[in-house]
């Protein structure tokens, strides 16, 4: 990765970092319950019965609502596991299921863990961002393990980066691994940045 690229994206993610910070708690609430509702109708549109999600962390766009509805209707949702060589396990979320602090002190399921490749059989990938573009090309927060989940995926299905409404932006810096989205969640609308194969 080239010094200009890596400082650019260094010094957006701290700007994203520092305005997530100061949101106030009505505001992410609010969110959530956005996210929610629009992850709800794309899963319906999209005819989705297997997901892979997360587990929002508190300044992240809130996840864990959804998450605990999908499984209630009877979902079967994926949810990452941090691994010490940059990949992702997988554990299927079950109703109040248990929530310990993974390597990076993100919340991560506790359960039964499922490899890499599992994640290969769902229909809708749903993952976190810092910021995504109109292009589609998504800025994580730097260690690369979606970028490698997705780079690594033969019959990749439609994936979705959730953020907030202003981080879908013009532009984001971007370098050779990095992989495009789909489209983009936020608390007010769903974009299609891409198609929608699978």
């Amino acid at each position: 990765m080239s010094d200009s690229i890596d400082n650019a994206k260094r010094a957006l993610r701290a700007d994203l970092r520092e305005r997530r910070s100061t949101m106030s708690d009505a505001a992410r609430e609010t969110a959530a319950d956005g996210i929610r509702s629009q992850l709800r109708e794309l899963i319906e549109r999209l005819g989705v019965r297997s997901l892979s999600c997360y587990l929002s962390a508190p300044t992240e766009p809130g996840t864990r609502l959804f998450v605990d509805e999908a499984v209630a209707a009877g979902l079967r949702v994926l949810l990452p596991v941090t691994r010490n060589d940059g990949l992702l396990d997988w554990v299927v979320a079950e109703p109040g299921g248990a929530i310990a602090d993974g390597m990076f002190g993100l919340p991560e399921p506790v359960g039964e863990v499922l490899s890499p490749m599992s994640v290969g059989e769902v229909d809708l990938l749903v993952i976190p961002a810092a910021a995504v573009d109109v292009a589609g090309m998504r800025l994580g927060w730097g260690r690369g393990y979606f970028d490698k989940t997705l780079g690594s995926m033969e019959n990749r299905p439609p994936v979705y980066a959730v953020v907030f409404d202003s981080e879908l932006v013009d532009e984001v810096p971007r370098d050779l691994h990095d992989q495009p989205v789909t489209g983009v969640v936020t608390p007010t609308r769903t974009v299609v940045l891409a198609p929608e194969t699978h």
